[in-house]
């Protein structure tokens, strides 16, 4: 098996964030024993990417997507798909808390507007560009709750963080076979960049 750190993961970088508001018939499969949050028949989903750099414990890329659920009247988030560069990363995720880390190959490209890139399996799974606008002022405390399933029962995890906010634009494209595609039916709702945030995963 390959070796991980032992939790808490501490970590740091930038994230580039959308959020859509998908029908109900649309949402991924979430962990048993939760439900997607739904107003007028409609779920909030995040897709993200993550830079994990700086004196993060691990170094990597990450693609991600997660909708926002309830167990029972308590609202977390559960990551329905995720792909990360690095096996460390994937064998941590996995057998801490129950993420479904798959591998993938990234491309980032940090110019004026940033765009990134992952493939897996030898077929692409999303490409994205983000331009950023204005920046609020500050470093925003973030605090939520991530739940999987691990063990066939329902794993809990705290994610405490920091970071500067930037409002962006966001494009999304995907492949007709990925498992993204649903992203590029519509423009996101909100996407924003959290720049040089650091962070806490887990116990």
């Amino acid at each position: 098996m390959t070796p991980y750190p032992e939790q808490p993961w501490h970590l740091a970088g930038q994230m580039y964030l959308s959020l859509w508001l998908e029908p109900r018939h649309r949402l991924p499969s979430v962990a048993a024993g939760t439900r997607p949050v739904t107003v007028f028949g409609r779920g909030v989903v995040g897709a993200a990417w993550v830079v994990y750099e700086h004196d993060s414990v691990l170094h990597y890329n990450e693609l991600l997507r997660a909708v926002l659920v309830r167990d029972r009247a308590r609202l977390r988030a559960c990551i329905t798909d995720i792909w990360v560069d690095n096996e460390a990363s994937m064998a941590g995720g996995r057998a801490l808390w129950g993420i479904p880390k798959e591998l993938a190959v990234f491309d980032v490209e940090r110019t004026r507007d940033l765009c990134l890139t992952a493939e897996a399996g030898g077929r692409a799974l999303a490409m994205s560009k983000f331009s950023q606008s204005r920046s609020l002022p500050g470093r925003w405390p973030l605090s939520y709750k991530v739940t999987q399933t691990l063990d066939g029962r329902l794993k809990t995890s705290q994610v405490s963080s920091k970071t500067a906010l930037t409002l962006a634009r966001a494009r999304w494209t995907a492949p007709a076979d990925s498992p993204l595609n649903q992203l590029a039916r519509r423009p996101p709702l909100l996407s924003l960049a959290l720049r040089d945030f650091s962070l806490s995963f887990g116990a």
